[in-house]
């Protein structure tokens, strides 16, 4: 009986020193768990997406600097492109800022022993560095970077087709910004991004004009509007007509990137008209009374066209896109627009011969002999010349140096202080009278003559004098 109660209390001893040696153990156990995992990653831990379980700092960051070494960034390109730029290419390297160590410090070692079964992911950013020069050279490098790759872009613009004004839409080409590129490209690399688009991020260089651009669409209503005009110069027996490749040559934008006709160039061809078709103090070919074909120069009848006038007129007429028939602007106009501007109503005067005819709508109304002015004398001979009659009287007083004073019944003026008259004071008339007896510049017929053509003739009646 004894005995075994001194074996049971050998059995109790031993029970309970095994069960202090385990505690004993089992308290080293803990504690060299908790010594270990201060300085390693407890298991289940996965750092960036690597299990980094039992690893310690150095070999942590081993790991994540082999990552980055493997760091490729795909470079999406215009029309389904796709390239590649790795880490050696941009130069990029692992920098190690502590945050592994932070993240080892920040987990729960004393509890080592319930991870196990568990696992802790940490996402950290990375510190990387890369090299400017080597990623430039990268970026320099790219294929869609190369110019037999790159299409540059082209503005939306005017066409004409020979019908009427398009508007030709833009072409956005395929030209990567090689400055946004590289910008992106910086910022990818550094911030771990694995995928770029470039088109995605604007990285391509646009064209500046577009298909519904608001100058582009009003220039083309405008060139449109004036070119369709159509202008027709009426000169009676003779037609200017301007049409739309003319105008397209006449057109300029102004300080608003309107177009509008050019001033200048369309003064330009009215002077051109003018040079044509003004007849006054210009050549006339005229057919006399004796069927002799002459040519009269001189005097201040004849067609005028106000060109500046006429100028801004046509500019209008371009401008609101007109269909018309015009008469020009005239400064001064004749009894006719055909070639022969005197029409059939005129006076006739021969100085050699000293003979006035007076045409009626062709017919001879008055033939007379005259005494003109006497061409010996500096200042007194007849002016000859295309004239017309600018003023009428009846009676007038006439005078002249030299010469007394006269009164006369019937006075048709065709330049100042010089005209016809009757000439009471004279019995003959015609012949040589005039190098002798002939006046200071005026024309004298009989009274009777006079009587008639000054019943006959108006205001702007032509008078044709010649030798």
């Amino acid at each position: 009986m004894a005995d075994n109660q001194a074996r049971m209390g050998r059995g109790k001893k031993v029970t309970i020193i095994l069960i202090l040696l385990l505690l004993v153990l089992t308290a080293g156990v803990y504690a060299y768990g908790v010594y270990y995992f201060s300085n390693h990653f407890l298991p289940g831990s996965v750092v960036n997406g690597c299990n980094c379980s039992y690893m310690t700092e150095e070999e942590t960051e081993e790991l994540l600097a082999s990552q980055v070494k493997v760091y490729v960034l795909a470079v999406e390109t215009r029309n389904n492109g796709r390239e590649s730029l790795t880490a050696s290419q941009v130069g990029l390297s692992y920098v190690p800022d502590g945050s592994v160590k932070q993240r080892m410090l920040e987990q729960n070692r004393f509890l080592w022993f319930l991870a196990f079964d568990q696992s802790e992911t940490y996402e950290m950013t990375v510190k990387t560095d890369y090299d400017p020069e080597k990623t430039a050279a990268a970026v320099d490098g790219l294929k869609c970077m190369q110019p037999e790759n790159r299409t540059e872009p082209t503005d939306a613009c005017l066409s004409d087709n020979g019908t009427e004004y398009v508007i030709l839409p833009e072409e956005e080409g395929c030209a990567p910004d090689r400055d946004k590129v590289l910008e992106l490209v910086e910022t990818a690399v550094e911030t771990g991004r694995q995928t770029i688009r470039l088109e995605d991020e604007n990285c391509y260089v646009r064209p500046e004009i577009f298909r519904d651009d608001e100058v582009l669409l009003r220039q083309c209503e405008q060139l449109n509007r004036m070119t369709a005009a159509v202008i027709t110069y009426d000169f009676a027996d003779r037609t200017e007509r301007i049409g739309r490749e003319q105008i397209k040559s006449w057109l300029k934008t102004d300080e608003n990137q309107d177009y509008v006709p050019d001033r200048e160039l369309v003064g330009a061809y009215v002077d051109e008209l003018a040079d044509i078709y003004d007849t006054r103090g210009g050549m006339h070919e005229f057919l006399t009374y004796d069927n002799r074909e002459i040519t009269v120069s001189g005097g201040d009848y004849g067609w005028e066209i106000d060109r500046a006038a006429e100028t801004a007129e046509l500019c209008q007429a371009i401008s609101e896109g007109r269909i018309e028939v015009r008469e020009p602007v005239y400064r001064q106009t004749a009894a006719s627009r055909d070639v022969m501007d005197i029409g059939y109503t005129y006076v006739e005067i021969d100085l050699t011969n000293q003979v006035l005819v007076y045409y009626q709508d062709g017919i001879v109304t008055v033939n007379t002999f005259i005494v003109s002015g006497n061409p010996n004398y500096y200042g007194c001979a007849t002016p000859t010349g295309c004239y017309e009659v600018t003023a009428m009287e009846s009676p007038r007083k006439v005078e002249g140096e030299g010469y007394p004073e006269e009164y006369v019944t019937y006075w048709m003026e065709f330049r100042e202080r010089t005209g016809i008259h009757d000439a009471p004071w004279r019995e003959q008339f015609g012949g040589s009278l005039y190098l002798t007896e002939g006046s200071a510049g005026s024309v004298s017929m009989p009274y009777d003559q006079a009587e008639l053509l000054y019943s006959c003739v108006d205001i702007g009646t032509p008078v044709v004098i010649y030798e």
